[in-house]
């Protein structure tokens, strides 16, 4: 068992070399691992860039592609590829883009915000000297004053998890970046890898320097190969400023749930990402049973600048709360992008970024298909963690999509309850049973008419809610019941 668990890890990297689960591959890794073959089939078959390696085009199947006519497309259908902006997306077989509009907006270069996309990447890692020079304890002071929530959806204080972390008794830590950004409507964090990678690198070094953690693992979304490239890039780059902290590379095998960070945990190690019960947290018991610090690369893309340049005038730069945020923006906008925006931004703000509505916007969701769906009687709402969560949203990892009066928000439900459904782990029953519920009796009302058919689906969504491990089944109702709340007229009897 013992030689089992310091091998299992390499079975996922080995079945996507070698192509696949197929029976001749996963018999070759059982041999070569000594993990017995039902583990390394169960593992493979969880994930579907492992189930399904021969597919020529993988066509994205997110709401802002639909919009944009994917399924008009050839190619099998697959859940949101991460490039919102350019829909409608195909990817080809080597997971590189094969078919996609043209590259999305950001804001242009202005030195005074945090990240700045649109500015000059920046190799000095002057932030990470500081933080050697300042120590451990005065960088976690620093963050706790910045006010720094996660960007990943949680809008956890950053500073309670590496306070947390570097006050564990095991020396043997990790960091870890959740760098699989897998959420309908949301791609700031490709963005951020691809423009600023040393931000991102830079941001981990001081992470794991605070922690005092030697090996940092980077767990990079599997259909993003050129948002890897720049970062290991980024990585050599930096040389003598991070030699100090071994670098691991995990590429994510095209499994949603994995963004969870206890799932993300459980694929790492090799088995299939199915999210833990908490207690313990991952920054008591996480990587291989040891104290994990996990931030999203957006979040530990703020960390330089809040050291070089203060947690306070971090802080001061949200409107309700603490920083800027990067906003993803794709539907109904006329140049969909990343744009970086005091944290409380409203919609139109934001929209006014991307260029304005194209069309007449009925609806939006603000933060991703886990948010549900907005009037455009909100469009003044702040968009924060606070504000959204009072009006029965989310802000999540800010991937607003604007839907005009032309989409019926029946269907658009529907197509959130397919991703839900597909992307659910399976692992407990109100979750797998529940996405399953919800997406047959959307399909029923829009073939037969008959609103019959949803009469169910708050109770459904309450076992939900109440009976489910993770977040993914907690919310998975929500584009559902926001559209029936917001838009009754969509749900009533037709034909």
């Amino acid at each position: 068992m013992q030689r089992h668990g310091a091998v299992r890890h390499r079975i996922l990297p080995l079945l996507r070399e070698a192509g696949g689960v197929t029976p001749d591959n996963v018999k070759r890794i059982s041999v070569l691992t000594g993990v017995p073959e039902a583990d390394v089939w169960g593992a493979g078959r969880f994930y579907e860039l492992l189930s399904h390696p021969d597919a020529e085009r993988r066509v994205c199947q997110g709401l802002s592609c639909v919009l944009a006519g994917a399924m008009e497309l050839d190619g099998m259908k697959v859940s949101c590829l991460g490039q919102c902006d350019r829909a409608p997306v195909v990817i080809g077989r080597d997971l590189e883009l094969q078919e996609a509009g043209p590259r999305g907006g950001i804001t242009p270069d202005d030195p005074s915000l945090p990240m700045n996309l649109g500015g000059r990447d920046d190799a000095s890692y002057k932030a990470l000297a500081k933080a050697r020079e300042l120590g451990a304890d005065a960088v976690i002071a620093e963050l706790k004053t910045s006010g720094l929530q996660g960007r990943g959806g949680a809008g956890f204080p950053a500073h309670i998890k590496w306070n947390a972390v570097a006050n564990e008794d095991d020396p043997v830590r990790y960091v870890v970046v959740n760098a699989d950004e897998g959420e309908p409507g949301t791609f700031k964090d490709r963005e951020v890898m691809l423009r600023r990678p040393h931000l991102l690198v830079e941001g981990l070094a001081i992470a794991a320097f605070t922690v005092r953690a030697k090996d940092i693992y980077l767990y990079v979304r599997g259909e993003f190969p050129e948002e890897r490239r720049s970062v290991e890039r980024a990585i050599a780059e930096a040389g003598a400023h991070v030699a100090d902290f071994a670098w691991h590379f995990i590429d994510g095998q095209g499994a949603y749930i994995c963004g969870e960070e206890t799932a993300l945990l459980e694929s790492i190690e090799g088995k299939r990402g199915m999210p833990r019960h908490k207690p313990p947290f991952p920054t008591q018991a996480g990587l291989w049973g040891k104290p994990t610090l996990m931030n999203n690369v957006e979040t530990l893309a703020c960390v330089p600048d809040i050291l070089l340049r203060g947690g306070e005038r971090f802080k001061n730069l949200g409107r309700h709360e603490p920083g800027s945020k990067l906003y993803c923006v794709s539907g109904h906008v006329k140049r969909p992008g990343v744009y970086e925006l005091p944290l409380g931004a409203t919609l139109d703000e934001v929209v006014r970024a991307a260029g304005g509505y194209r069309g007449t916007p009925r609806a939006f969701s603000p933060g991703g298909a886990s948010s549900g769906f907005l009037p455009m009687s909100f469009r003044a709402l702040p968009l924060d963690f606070g504000h959204l969560r009072k009006a029965g949203s989310m802000l999540g990892s800010a991937g607003v999509v604007v839907l005009d009066d032309t989409v019926d928000l029946a269907e658009a439900a529907r197509w959130q309850a397919i991703f839900f459904e597909d992307e659910s782990c399976g692992q407990c029953a109100p979750c797998r049973l529940g996405t399953q519920l919800l997406r047959k009796g959307l399909g029923r009302y829009l073939q037969s008419g008959d609103p019959a058919h949803l009469d169910t689906m708050d109770a459904v969504a309450w076992e939900m809610e109440e009976g489910s491990i993770c977040g993914l089944g907690m919310i998975a109702a929500l584009p559902l019941q926001s559209a029936r709340k917001h838009f009754p007229e969509d749900f009533e009897r037709r034909g």
